[in-house]
Protein backbone atom coordinates (compact mmCIF):
# COMPACT_ATOMS: atom_id res chain seq x y z
CA UNK A 1 0.00 0.00 0.00
CA UNK A 2 1.16 3.55 -0.66
CA UNK A 3 0.89 6.78 0.49
CA UNK A 4 -2.16 8.51 -0.97
CA UNK A 5 -2.18 11.30 -3.74
CA UNK A 6 -3.95 12.92 -6.28
CA UNK A 7 -3.73 11.78 -10.13
CA UNK A 8 -0.62 13.58 -11.31
CA UNK A 9 -1.43 16.90 -12.98
CA UNK A 10 -5.14 16.60 -11.24
CA UNK A 11 -6.95 18.93 -8.78
CA UNK A 12 -8.94 16.51 -7.51
CA UNK A 13 -9.22 16.54 -3.79
CA UNK A 14 -6.29 15.91 -1.47
CA UNK A 15 -5.58 13.67 2.06
CA UNK A 16 -4.97 16.36 4.16
CA UNK A 17 -2.95 15.56 7.37
CA UNK A 18 -5.68 14.97 10.06
CA UNK A 19 -5.37 12.77 13.04
CA UNK A 20 -2.16 12.96 14.62
CA UNK A 21 -2.29 10.00 16.61
CA UNK A 22 -2.78 7.63 13.80
CA UNK A 23 -0.66 8.65 10.82
CA UNK A 24 0.82 5.72 8.56
CA UNK A 25 3.14 5.90 5.87
CA UNK A 26 0.18 5.19 4.32
CA UNK A 27 -1.19 8.45 4.78
CA UNK A 28 0.64 10.49 3.45
CA UNK A 29 -0.17 12.75 0.71
CA UNK A 30 2.91 14.57 -0.42
CA UNK A 31 1.47 17.49 -2.61
CA UNK A 32 -1.43 18.01 0.39
CA UNK A 33 1.99 18.10 2.55
CA UNK A 34 3.55 21.06 0.23
CA UNK A 35 0.63 23.30 0.72
CA UNK A 36 0.36 22.99 4.52
CA UNK A 37 4.16 24.09 4.76
CA UNK A 38 3.84 26.12 2.03
CA UNK A 39 0.42 27.88 3.72
CA UNK A 40 1.89 27.96 7.34
CA UNK A 41 4.75 31.02 8.03
CA UNK A 42 7.72 30.72 9.94
CA UNK A 43 7.60 32.16 13.32
CA UNK A 44 4.18 32.31 14.19
CA UNK A 45 3.65 34.76 11.75
CA UNK A 46 5.69 36.84 13.55
CA UNK A 47 7.66 38.48 10.80
CA UNK A 48 7.19 41.53 8.32
CA UNK A 49 7.11 39.92 5.48
CA UNK A 50 5.78 36.26 4.69
CA UNK A 51 7.99 33.05 4.94
CA UNK A 52 6.62 29.99 4.76
CA UNK A 53 7.94 26.91 6.31
CA UNK A 54 7.87 24.97 2.83
CA UNK A 55 10.52 27.26 1.90
CA UNK A 56 12.42 27.28 4.30
CA UNK A 57 12.62 23.88 4.36
CA UNK A 58 13.61 24.13 0.48
CA UNK A 59 16.24 26.79 1.44
CA UNK A 60 17.43 24.56 3.89
CA UNK A 61 17.72 21.48 1.64
CA UNK A 62 19.56 23.38 -1.05
CA UNK A 63 22.29 24.63 1.16
CA UNK A 64 22.62 20.78 2.22
CA UNK A 65 22.89 19.34 -1.17
CA UNK A 66 25.60 22.56 -2.32
CA UNK A 67 27.90 20.82 0.36
CA UNK A 68 31.32 19.91 -0.16
CA UNK A 69 32.74 16.67 1.47
CA UNK A 70 29.36 14.16 1.35
CA UNK A 71 28.99 11.10 -0.40
CA UNK A 72 26.44 11.80 -3.08
CA UNK A 73 23.82 9.12 -1.34
CA UNK A 74 24.46 10.99 1.82
CA UNK A 75 24.08 14.24 0.24
CA UNK A 76 20.54 13.15 -1.46
CA UNK A 77 19.23 11.37 1.79
CA UNK A 78 20.44 14.29 4.09
CA UNK A 79 18.72 16.85 1.69
CA UNK A 80 15.58 15.11 1.58
CA UNK A 81 15.13 14.68 5.67
CA UNK A 82 15.53 18.67 5.48
CA UNK A 83 12.58 19.18 3.21
CA UNK A 84 10.65 17.24 5.16
CA UNK A 85 12.26 18.10 8.72
CA UNK A 86 9.00 19.94 9.62
CA UNK A 87 6.25 17.77 8.48
CA UNK A 88 5.11 16.91 11.83
CA UNK A 89 4.15 20.49 12.17
CA UNK A 90 1.12 19.87 9.21
CA UNK A 91 -0.57 17.84 11.50
CA UNK A 92 -0.06 19.37 14.76
CA UNK A 93 -0.82 22.69 13.80
CA UNK A 94 -2.52 25.05 16.51
CA UNK A 95 -1.76 22.50 19.24
CA UNK A 96 0.63 24.44 21.76
CA UNK A 97 1.25 22.21 25.11
CA UNK A 98 0.18 24.00 28.07
CA UNK A 99 1.77 21.45 30.70
CA UNK A 100 4.66 18.88 30.44
CA UNK A 101 2.39 16.62 29.92
CA UNK A 102 1.34 17.72 26.98
CA UNK A 103 4.45 18.77 25.73
CA UNK A 104 5.75 14.81 26.42
CA UNK A 105 2.49 13.90 24.41
CA UNK A 106 2.86 16.37 21.67
CA UNK A 107 6.99 15.33 21.08
CA UNK A 108 5.50 11.49 21.26
CA UNK A 109 3.54 12.52 18.66
CA UNK A 110 5.96 14.19 16.25
CA UNK A 111 8.19 11.80 16.39
CA UNK A 112 5.70 8.74 15.37
CA UNK A 113 4.89 11.34 12.60
CA UNK A 114 8.34 12.18 11.44
CA UNK A 115 8.45 8.28 11.12
CA UNK A 116 5.65 7.59 9.30
CA UNK A 117 6.99 10.55 6.40
CA UNK A 118 10.11 9.50 6.02
CA UNK A 119 8.74 5.85 5.25
CA UNK A 120 6.98 7.10 3.14
CA UNK A 121 9.66 9.41 1.75
CA UNK A 122 11.92 6.19 1.19
CA UNK A 123 14.52 7.37 4.01
CA UNK A 124 15.62 5.26 7.37
CA UNK A 125 13.57 5.87 9.96
CA UNK A 126 16.45 7.31 12.13
CA UNK A 127 19.22 10.17 10.75
CA UNK A 128 22.67 9.55 11.80
CA UNK A 129 23.98 11.66 14.97
CA UNK A 130 26.93 13.46 12.26
CA UNK A 131 24.44 13.90 10.02
CA UNK A 132 21.97 15.21 12.07
CA UNK A 133 24.34 18.08 13.91
CA UNK A 134 24.89 19.08 10.16
CA UNK A 135 21.38 19.31 9.19
CA UNK A 136 21.13 21.52 12.59
CA UNK A 137 23.74 23.68 12.40
CA UNK A 138 22.78 24.11 8.30
CA UNK A 139 18.90 24.87 9.99
CA UNK A 140 20.34 27.60 12.38
CA UNK A 141 22.69 29.39 9.87
CA UNK A 142 19.22 29.52 7.07
CA UNK A 143 17.35 30.81 10.42
CA UNK A 144 20.21 33.38 10.67
CA UNK A 145 19.97 34.62 7.10
CA UNK A 146 15.90 34.89 7.70
CA UNK A 147 16.37 36.84 10.51
CA UNK A 148 18.68 39.48 8.44
CA UNK A 149 16.91 39.51 5.30
CA UNK A 150 13.31 39.17 6.81
CA UNK A 151 13.24 40.55 10.06
CA UNK A 152 15.45 43.71 10.19
CA UNK A 153 16.05 45.31 13.46
CA UNK A 154 12.91 43.19 14.76
CA UNK A 155 15.09 40.30 15.30
CA UNK A 156 15.49 38.78 18.57
CA UNK A 157 18.03 39.77 20.68
CA UNK A 158 21.00 37.05 20.10
CA UNK A 159 19.32 35.74 17.35
CA UNK A 160 21.89 34.06 15.27
CA UNK A 161 24.81 34.98 17.35
CA UNK A 162 26.34 31.85 17.30
CA UNK A 163 25.93 30.98 13.69
CA UNK A 164 26.74 32.99 10.84
CA UNK A 165 24.00 33.23 8.55
CA UNK A 166 24.07 31.81 4.40
CA UNK A 167 24.99 33.81 1.33
CA UNK A 168 22.05 33.67 -0.02
CA UNK A 169 19.67 36.09 0.05
CA UNK A 170 16.16 35.47 1.66
CA UNK A 171 12.95 36.48 -0.27
CA UNK A 172 8.88 36.28 0.18
CA UNK A 173 7.47 34.19 -2.30
CA UNK A 174 3.51 33.37 -2.38
CA UNK A 175 2.18 30.19 -0.95
CA UNK A 176 1.29 28.64 -4.20
CA UNK A 177 4.77 29.14 -5.33
CA UNK A 178 6.94 28.17 -2.57
CA UNK A 179 4.16 24.78 -2.44
CA UNK A 180 5.28 24.03 -6.44
CA UNK A 181 9.53 24.69 -5.48
CA UNK A 182 8.52 22.02 -2.26
CA UNK A 183 7.26 19.43 -4.54
CA UNK A 184 10.07 20.31 -7.50
CA UNK A 185 12.25 19.42 -4.94
CA UNK A 186 11.14 16.66 -3.54
CA UNK A 187 10.73 14.80 -6.98
CA UNK A 188 14.22 15.78 -7.47
CA UNK A 189 15.67 13.97 -4.28
CA UNK A 190 12.86 11.18 -4.05
CA UNK A 191 13.98 10.17 -7.46
CA UNK A 192 11.88 7.21 -9.83
CA UNK A 193 11.44 4.58 -7.01
CA UNK A 194 9.34 7.10 -5.13
CA UNK A 195 7.10 8.05 -8.16
CA UNK A 196 6.58 4.25 -9.29
CA UNK A 197 5.76 4.07 -5.57
CA UNK A 198 3.27 6.47 -6.09
CA UNK A 199 4.74 8.60 -3.56
CA UNK A 200 4.84 11.95 -5.29
CA UNK A 201 1.97 13.73 -5.66
CA UNK A 202 0.56 15.36 -8.58
CA UNK A 203 3.27 17.75 -9.45
CA UNK A 204 4.32 17.97 -13.11
CA UNK A 205 7.94 18.28 -12.16
CA UNK A 206 7.63 22.02 -13.30
CA UNK A 207 7.87 24.08 -10.33
CA UNK A 208 11.47 25.62 -9.80
CA UNK A 209 13.40 24.15 -7.28
CA UNK A 210 15.11 27.59 -6.60
CA UNK A 211 11.96 29.69 -6.16
CA UNK A 212 12.62 30.23 -2.54
CA UNK A 213 16.43 31.69 -3.61
CA UNK A 214 16.92 35.42 -4.50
Amino acid sequence: MTAKRSPAGSQGPLTWPDDPETVTAEDVDFEALAHVLANTCRRGGCTRQYHSVAAHAVIISEEIAALDGLEDEDRRTLALHALIANAPSAWLRGRLPDSQRAMDRTGRLASGIEGAVREAAGLDAVLGEEHGELLRFVTRMATAAESRDLLGGDAPVGAGVAFPPIKRRIRSIPPDKAAQAWLARFRALAGPDAERRGRISGSDGTGEANAAQA
